[in-house]
């Protein structure tokens, strides 16, 4: 992040509770205290009142906060104060989330049209790495422009520059797996993405002590969703450049992990496909048969992503990672149950489970467990395959998927399967509206804790 040349000359900003508010009043000059009182100013939380010096200039800001409320909250002055430099003279409760989300809170997406980032500059809070600050920032913007891109101009082959592009900032080695050697050794990324005139690829990047724990982060990079021949009605196509999101969140939190340096061996695989539609797209009904040798047979087209998942996740297994996590825009159920701001987190490792939870609270990146119900498992059964990769029915969808992909990621020693939306459908502090790489920062900090 930007720090202010000289933090003691930069206009303060007092964060405060509604009931230290009187107190505060006493400190501050009379003139700009009598002001915050006449304009009604109570210390709500979210609310913010620029003070007068005695000259006309402003002389500070106070902002109410919640100290059990949303730690980002000091992110919305980013957008919100004039252009100049500031600082915390009363810091909030978490004084490097605050500073993240002032940071991320500048985020703008400018491919299209010139759209300036606000010029109110935080200084670096007192204790807080400016660097990781930076690092995770720089880190979400990246993933967030992957995710806003529209499909004309980010297909499978932009997702590999763009992994392409990480390998080479951070000393990774990436290869692509696409032709003939992805229809022999990936079927089912091959089918999915061959209606397509923008072919399918698997990408693959490497980092990292070879000696080092194993983390595998696989991302779900669906350029485009047009649900294939069970197509999507318009309205449902409207935000399905977002389908790749996953496949965001997983270079997101690899560009993470790699700037750190933490000691492990990391890869991440991305299948990259268009699910488009022509002659040559596969079918409901289809058999396919998978990397890992199961036959799967295809109950609606629109569920495409945990086939291409399926087959990046048998070759993740294969070398037995000490964790395997995947992320993707999988299903609507999991929206239904839990909204676009709160990920479903499954995992059969129940200590792996409330750690993340913990860590999601700690960092202001959420998730909510959903259960592998075993018994549900028998809602993909098949007359004709090994498996169907959908239930059929309208009930468990996001379960019924998480136990899809649970049968191709069997040899890990710990999995987790992520179910996001990617999108913040409106502005929240740190959060601007459009593409969102949810999860990132907390399997980062999964990785920091466990690997730094």
């Amino acid at each position: 992040m930007t720090s202010s040349p000289d933090a003691s000359a930069a206009r303060p900003i007092w964060c405060v509770t509604a009931e230290g508010w009187p107190a505060l009043a006493e400190t501050l000059p009379a003139a700009a205290a009598a002001y915050a009182r006449a304009t009604g100013f109570s210390a709500k939380p979210g609310s913010h009142c620029v003070l007068p010096g005695a000259d006309g200039s402003l002389a500070g800001v106070v902002l109410g906060i919640d100290p059990k409320g949303d730690p980002f909250a000091p992110g919305k002055l980013a957008d919100a104060l004039p252009e100049g430099d500031y600082r915390f003279a009363a810091a909030p409760p978490d004084p490097l989330l605050a500073a993240l989300a002032w940071r991320l809170a500048a985020y703008r997406f400018a491919r299209y049209r010139d759209r300036p980032a606000p010029g109110a500059v935080l200084a670096t809070p007192e204790g807080v790495d400016a660097a990781e600050v930076e690092r995770v920032a720089a880190a979400v913007a990246a993933g967030r422009d992957l995710v806003n891109t529209p499909a004309n101009d980010l297909g499978p082959a932009e997702i590999e520059a763009a992994a392409r592009g990480l390998a080479a900032r951070a000393g990774a080695a990436c290869t692509v797996v696409s032709g003939e050697a992805l229809e022999r050794d990936f079927p089912m990324i091959a089918a999915v993405g061959r209606a397509s005139d923008r072919a399918p690829r698997l990408i693959d990047l490497t980092w990292g002590d070879p000696g080092a724990p194993k983390v595998t982060l696989v991302g779900k990079g669906v350029a485009f969703d047009t649900g294939g021949l069970d197509i999507k009605p318009s309205a449902a196509m409207l935000l399905m450049k977002k389908d790749m999101a996953g496949a965001a969140a997983a270079l997101a939190a690899a560009e993470m992990a790699m700037g750190a340096g933490l000691r492990l061996r990391l890869r991440v695989l991305v299948p990259a496909v268009e699910n488009a539609i022509s002659g040559s797209a596969f079918r409901p009904g289809d058999v396919l048969r998978s990397r890992r040798g199961l036959t799967v047979e295809i109950g609606n087209t629109d569920a495409e992503g945990r086939l291409i998942l399926a087959d990046a996740l048998a070759l993740a297994d294969e070398e037995s990672p000490d964790l395997l996590v995947d992320f993707a825009t999988l299903t609507g159920a999991a929206r239904v149950a839990l909204g676009p701001d709160l990920p479903a987190l499954f995992t059969e490792d129940d200590g792996l489970a409330a750690e993340m939870a913990e860590i999601g609270r700690a960092v202001n990146d959420p998730v909510w467990r959903l259960p592998l119900w075993a018994p549900y498992a028998s809602l993909l059964d098949s007359k004709v395959a090994d498996v169907n990769h959908v239930s059929g029915g309208p009930f468990a969808g996001a379960v019924t998927a998480a136990l899809f992909l649970r049968r191709f990621a069997t040899a890990a020693k710990a999995h987790v399967h992520l179910d996001l939306y990617g999108w913040n459908p409106s502005t929240k502090p740190g959060r601007p509206e459009g593409g969102e790489v949810q999860t990132a920062r907390l399997v980062y900090a999964l990785l920091r804790r466990r690997y730094a």
